[in-house]
């Protein structure tokens, strides 16, 4: 209660620039003769004034004598804070003679009637820090404790419990007197607060009184329960043989009504034991919270517990037999949530429960198809097609079950979704031959019915690379011939514009019934037209539709698979006639695809690259070279393998680095650790883990391993914020733990003087926001004092702190003293951690992000290498382009570098730089960095971050 960062912080509102501040004399007169609106109004304006820095000692007696005295709730709450914040003591320290009467007058308070007056004067009592002011309010404030109503006894309890921690011989039997008041109190707030002080200031008696009720935990209030795990926790951690008699308590309190207390009993019940039963019942408890809390927040905060214990090896395994309750956790709508959720059942999964966790997986993707169209039920679509894909490469026999449900992604609308399982069925039927023929069958089942180009384009390139029997060979021309409608495609098309009718067109005509209009005349005419709207651009079959769009890449794809069709067909073909047949029709449908291209019908044109493809493919099968068709039907599959090879390298190297993490490697020289022989070692159970936790919280990573660099790492983080030669002398230690920042200033008095409230004034410029003003301090001659301030973060952008140290000067009538500090700097790299991600989601996030900031390299590196790791070290973003399209001395480079904030905001990067070949060997580095991002801020920050980073290297620094 008494640290700075638990002081009640007020708003305080500045008063107008246009009104004229009243003086000493108009206050004096408004307090001592205005009715009870205008004092009030004195009062607050008195108040604004003396937080600013005024001094006005005259009117100290005034409030005593006239404000004091007064009945009103609003003036006695508005004197509680101008008591709070008004000088208590003279030049020398010792307490002005006025301040007995106040005391006096709270004493009054303290006995009045209304219980609102009693509880405000007691929290207005945890604020002072003057012994003389307090020792006579001593036996008025142990009376409340008997009060009838339970705001002003909970309140006593705080009261007594800040003045005994901070002047222990005022009241030297609190303990007791608030273990007696325990065990009479029948309010949950009050027994709360009474225990919580026991815990601080005496556990034994706290420990006593939990004994007597142990078996009535679970009927406790919620609050109540909390500090009981608190106590628990820390026991067990000062004296581990105190565990077997308080476990079970917190195993009791993991039923409990109240979210807040499972939680935090399961988060003590895994520190304290790693029992198999104690951490399956801890995650269990996590997973049921999940599932029942409603806020996604909540939900995000406990799947990183779950995380955190999968990570231990120990608790892997027990982990393991929970997957499949984990996976109720989907039922959740939150695409965040339902991503890690699948993330960490795949790390889970074994092959025990791979086959159950599929049957779930495949029931959520009927889900998706049951439910409406909605922008995150297409990403989690995606989301399930690659968990299934990760589980097929994993556990190989539940691939054919996994199959059949995933190929009727293909034709459906959301591309994203249709991608990824042709990613999966490729990369399947490579790996696994005995999937072939049921991966062959299925998609030439559901390729007529594919609707997308670029799924139709991928889905036609795989069967034509893996159709190898003359009966596939067949079925997929068949496919391609209705895919294409009758060709040549230009003479049908035109004849269909001219208006001429097919055959089939013909018998529906005649077989429509002649429309009589009111005029006595036959509608024939209608009837024609009717036919011939049947041939518009819905009725045309998918290929044709993409050929008459423009699309003319399909075609090209389309050519390179009838030629490895084609070159197949005669390997396997003895018959000439065949051959030639076949060969023929494939010609035809690729000299049919160039015609159209230039026949001016489709709605662009054909590009040059396009007829240069399929010119190829039609000389390749005209000439029938032994070298074209190993090309063709080998040397393409040799690189898909390569490429699958490559990744499947880059991934198990990932795992790897994650596994090595992981594992507990132990030296056989390593020494033993007897508990029984503990003092003072790195055992862990000799710390108490909830004060480390909460470092943590405040203060950010700390680990042993740092500690023998920790006084190199903290000096890197001081700034100066004042001179040497000033008269206060200020650094700051700043620390940034995610969402917050911790300025804790060392504030040092180089003067033989007094100073009197010496406050830390700050200011911010940019997305960040100062929680709390900082509490003004008192420092003697050539003393020095730590300030701690807190900054909250709301986004990613270079921010910047400024303010001043201002102080009174003991015994010196002049105005108050200003030393103007330095400006902080906040970087951006605290907030950017290195990300992955595909290639089409890059893609789509650069076409959707609006601003770009386009940086121009300047720079000494002649390294083009070199300089992307430069770049990527100054900006912790991580290059998604393989290091194999990077090797290599070609005299350019191009690469993507992508990185996301702990906000969740995406930042992309294209390195577009290059060497000319004549340039000489030392020749610095040209081209640009393009950044975008979905805010303004990120990208100019981290194009200033970049033109920073070069100038430093080009100077040497």
């Amino acid at each position: 209660m008494s640290t700075a960062s638990e002081l009640a912080c007020y708003t305080l509102i500045q008063m107008p620039s246009e009104a004229e501040p009243p003086n000493e004399l108009q206050f004096k007169n408004d307090i001592e003769k205005g009715d009870t609106k205008t004092k009030i109004k004195a009062l607050k304006q008195l108040i604004y004034m003396m937080l600013n820095g005024e001094k006005m000692p005259g009117l100290l007696m005034y409030v005593i004598r006239f404000l004091l005295p007064m009945p009103d709730h609003t003036i006695k709450k508005l004197l509680l804070v101008f008591w709070e914040i008004v000088p208590k003591t003279q030049a020398d320290g010792k307490l002005l003679n006025e301040m007995i009467l106040v005391c006096d007058a709270y004493r009054r308070d303290l006995q009045h009637p209304n219980e609102f007056i009693r509880g405000s004067t007691l929290r207005f009592l945890c604020k002072l820090k003057e012994p003389e002011l307090l020792e006579p309010l001593m036996p008025a404030i142990t009376e409340c404790l008997e009060h009838r109503h339970s705001y002003v006894r909970r309140n006593a309890v705080l009261a007594i419990f800040t003045i005994y921690k901070n002047f222990d011989f005022l009241i030297p039997d609190a303990p007791e007197l608030i273990h007696n008041f325990l065990e009479q109190e029948k309010d949950a707030s009050c027994k709360r607060n009474a225990f919580m002080m026991l815990i601080h200031v005496d556990q034994e008696r706290a420990l006593d009184y939990l004994s007597t009720c142990i078996d009535q935990i679970n009927s406790f209030n919620d609050i109540l329960q909390l500090v009981i795990v608190e106590l628990v926790y820390k026991v067990c951690h000062t004296n581990p043989s105190e565990r077997s008699r308080f476990i079970r308590c917190i195993y009791n309190l993991l039923q409990s009504t109240s979210a807040a207390v499972r939680y935090e009993a399961a988060g003590t019940l895994v520190t304290l034991s790693s029992a198999p039963t104690a951490v399956k019942a801890a995650a269990s408890c996590y997973i049921d919270l999940i599932i029942k809390e409603s806020d996604n927040n909540v939900k995000l905060i406990v799947l990183d517990r779950l995380i955190s214990l999968k990570d231990d090896p120990v608790h892997e395994k027990i982990l393991q037999e929970l997957v499949m309750d984990i996976m109720r956790v989907l039922s959740a709508s939150d695409l965040e949530v339902r991503k890690k959720t699948l993330d960490l059942a795949l790390d889970l999964v074994s092959s025990r429960n791979v086959e159950e966790m599929v049957l779930v997986l495949k029931k959520e993707v009927t889900k998706t198809h049951n439910t409406g169209e909605h922008e995150d039920t297409g990403k989690y679509r995606q989301l399930l097609v690659r968990t299934l894909h990760t589980c097929s490469i994993k556990f190989p026999d539940i691939a054919a079950q996994v199959i059949p449900v995933l190929m009727e992604f293909l034709s459906d609308t959301n591309e994203l979704a249709a991608s990824d399982v042709l990613v999966f069925v490729r990369e399947a039927i490579q790996r696994f031959e005995q999937l072939k023929s049921l991966v062959i069958s299925k998609l030439l089942e559901v390729f007529p019915t594919i609707r997308n180009v670029k799924i139709h384009r991928a889905a036609l390139w795989i069967l034509g690379e893996y159709c190898t029997t003359v009966e596939d060979i067949q079925s997929v021309m068949t496919e391609i011939r209705n895919s294409l409608g009758e060709i040549p495609i230009v003479d049908d098309e035109m004849r269909k514009a001219a208006g001429e009718s097919t055959d089939e067109e013909s018998v529906q005509i005649s077989s429509g019934r002649r429309l009589v209009t009111d005029m006595g005349t036959y509608a024939t005419q209608s009837a024609l037209s009717s036919a011939s709207h049947k041939s518009s651009d819905d009725t045309r079959p998918p290929m044709r539709g993409f050929l008459m769009d423009g699309d003319f890449f399909v075609g090209a794809c389309l050519a390179t698979v009838l030629s490895k069709l084609a070159f197949r067909y005669v390997d396997l073909v003895a018959s000439d006639k065949k051959q030639n047949s076949f060969l023929a029709e494939a010609m035809l449908i690729m000299a049919t695809t160039i015609h159209l291209g230039k026949s001016g019908l489709a709605k662009k044109n054909i590009t040059d690259d396009d007829v240069d493809r399929i010119s190829m493919c039609l000389k390749v099968l005209a000439e029938r070279h032994p070298l074209m068709s190993t090309v063709f039907q080998k040397e393409c599959r040799a690189s898909l393998d390569a490429m699958l090879l490559a990744k499947q390298r880059e991934d198990s190297g990932s795992k790897k680095d994650v596994f090595d993490r992981k594992s507990v490697k132990i030296q056989p020289d390593d020494p033993i650790n007897f508990m029984q022989l503990l003092a003072n070692t790195e055992s862990s159970s000799s710390q108490d883990q909830l004060t480390m936790s909460l470092t943590l919280a405040t203060m950010g990573v700390s680990t042993r391993k740092e500690a023998a660099d920790i006084s190199s790492s903290k000096l890197s983080k001081v700034t100066q914020l004042t001179g040497f030669s000033d008269p206060v002398y200020g650094e700051a230690y700043i620390n940034i733990n995610q969402y917050d920042i911790v300025l804790d200033v060392l504030v040092v008095n180089q003067t033989a003087d007094t100073l009197q409230n010496c406050s830390l004034e700050l200011a911010t410029l940019g997305d960040l926001k100062l929680v709390e003003k900082p509490q003004p301090m008192t420092l003697g001659p050539h003393d020095f004092c730590n300030i701690k301030a807190n900054v909250k973060v709301a986004s990613t952008e270079n921010g910047i702190i400024f303010g001043n140290i201002v102080y009174d000067v003991t015994g010196a009538a002049n105005d108050r003293n200003v030393v103007v500090l330095n400006d902080i700097h906040i970087d951006i790299m605290d907030y950017i951690v290195p990300a992955t991600c595909t290639d089409a989601e890059f893609r789509t996030m650069w076409a959707e992000f609006e601003w770009e900031n386009k940086v121009t390299v300047n720079t000494n590196i002649a390294d083009l290498p070199g300089y992307l790791k430069h770049v990527l070290k100054c900006t912790n973003m991580r290059c998604l382009t393989p290091e194999k399209a990077l090797s290599g001395d070609c005299g350019f480079m191009a690469a993507n570098l992508y990185a996301r904030s702990i906000f969740g905001e995406d930042a992309l990067a294209n390195l577009s730089i290059e060497k000319p070949v004549t340039a000489a060997a030392d020749a610095p580095v040209q081209g640009h960095i393009r950044i975008r991002a979905k805010s303004q801020g990120m990208a100019l920050s981290l194009g200033d971050k970049i033109n920073l980073s070069q100038k430093k290297d080009k100077d040497g620094k």
